[in-house]
């Protein structure tokens, strides 16, 4: 196991790095804004400008890299990401803020790209599994070690922001003194999101739904804790246990997807997961201790959702399809993250701290209630040809010349019968 990770070492220690600044910047920001001043729709902004950006940098970025290959992309990108933390602590006006997260969520989904492209190229069907595993790992631990650091200090000075950028700057170091030879260019790739949409309408509407309610809980979460508890501590301990479930919960529920029809657990995901979120909004006002329970349970479902709609969709395309399905899933996720945010912004303003998981939970009941009609339209994929369950956590593929429509001939017949 040891010969088989050395190689990737240097890459591991980067991200870990990297996302463990990103993990700090996420909770920061939204807390420095509610010392700030900013309203609900406001912070629910940053999120959404986060996502904008990073929706760009999925379509623009492996131009960049192209041009630049990889390790260049890395260092420019993490080097600009940095510069940006240390701007939100001089200058804290919405619109600078709002600006500044555009750019960081491009940067990200280049950064993004170059990992998961190198990991990809650099390993075989033999250990991809192993390396992505241990990558979808340190992904979920440094993060939550990230949020935690909110402790450390004050949001409301600058060593904080300081600390972010640090971790951002340092990650550029291990992969600019890599020895490991940098994979090819990445490749154009045509998306067909009718296409998609007809092979596997659950999936497809899964990914958006998906990126509804993380954009959503990403963007507000901490704000939430804080208008609940009052306290810095309690917004790293809230956000940290959603994000442990949640990595608790990815291998059990997507095996268990792996032995019947996925609709079944993705409608059951849906609905614990929505009587979840309603529990965490009426546990805010009546039982406060209880939030932290139910965020768990949340988030143990929750996140594993579009796991669930990958592998769904994967059970209907062919083989060579698998790349294209995707690339338009994450691009669907990424449209949803973007609305996500100003929704719960919107509902938290209309009706308390609580709105954001009333909205959350209304999303969710409506994509468990599309599941459970398509289920009387079309059979389930017989378990033989069922395509086995993998963790699905921020995976970005290279995206370009995408294709919104695509050609009437590509778009497959879909036999439309009663579930057997």
């Amino acid at each position: 196991m040891i010969s088989t990770l050395a190689p990737f070492g240097a890459l591991f220690l980067s991200i870990a790095m990297l996302l463990m600044g990103n993990g700090l910047q996420g909770v920061l920001l939204v807390v420095r804004a509610g010392i700030e001043g900013f309203t609900s729709l406001e912070i629910g902004l940053l999120g959404s400008g986060y996502y904008v950006g990073f929706l760009l940098g999925c379509l623009l970025g492996p131009y960049f890299i192209a041009r630049v290959r990889h390790i260049r992309a890395f260092t420019a990108m993490v080097s600009i990401a940095s510069t940006t933390v240390l701007v939100h602590a001089l200058i804290t006006v919405p619109w600078v803020w709002w600006s500044l997260r555009l750019i960081t969520g491009f940067c990200f989904a280049a950064v993004f790209m170059v990992i998961e492209s190198w990991l990809n190229a650099s390993s075989s069907n033999h250990n991809r599994g192993l390396v992505f595993g241990v990558y979808s790992t340190i992904n979920l631990v440094v993060i939550t070690a990230g949020q935690l650091m909110l402790t450390l200090d004050d949001p409301a000075m600058f060593s904080l922001f300081a600390v972010t950028s640090l971790l951002v700057s340092l990650a550029a170091v291990p992969v600019a003194l890599t020895r490991s030879p940098e994979p090819d260019p990445p490749e154009t790739l045509r998306i067909r999101l009718l296409y998609l949409y007809r092979s596997s309408p659950v999936g497809f509407a899964g990914a958006f739904a998906s990126g509804l309610v993380n954009g959503a809980f990403w963007a507000l979460g901490p704000l939430f804790a804080q208008r609940h508890a009052q306290d810095t501590t309690s917004v790293a301990i809230f956000m940290s246990i959603a994000v442990m479930a949640g990595a608790l919960g990815q291998w059990p529920i997507g095996r268990v997807s792996d032995t019947r029809d996925r609709r079944v657990p993705i409608i059951v995901v849906c609905l614990v997961s929505a009587a979840a979120a309603l529990g965490v909004a009426a546990a805010s006002v009546y039982w406060p201790i209880g939030v932290y329970y139910l965020i768990a349970v949340y988030g143990f479902f929750a996140f594993a959702l579009y796991a669930l709609c990958v592998a769904h969709v994967n059970d209907f395309v062919e083989v060579d399809g698998f790349v294209e399905a995707a690339g338009g899933l994450l691009l669907m996720f990424g449209i949803g993250a973007v609305i996500g945010p100003a929704l719960g912004s919107l509902a938290m303003q209309t009706f308390g701290r609580g709105g954001l998981f009333l909205v959350i939970a209304a999303i969710l009941l409506a994509l468990g209630g599309f599941a459970l009609v398509r289920m009387h339209r079309r059979a389930p994929v017989p378990e033989e040809e069922r395509g086995e369950f993998a963790t699905a956590l921020a995976t970005t593929v290279t995206v370009s010349n995408v294709d919104l429509v695509g050609d009437e001939d590509d778009v497959p017949e879909v036999q439309e019968e009663p579930a057997a």
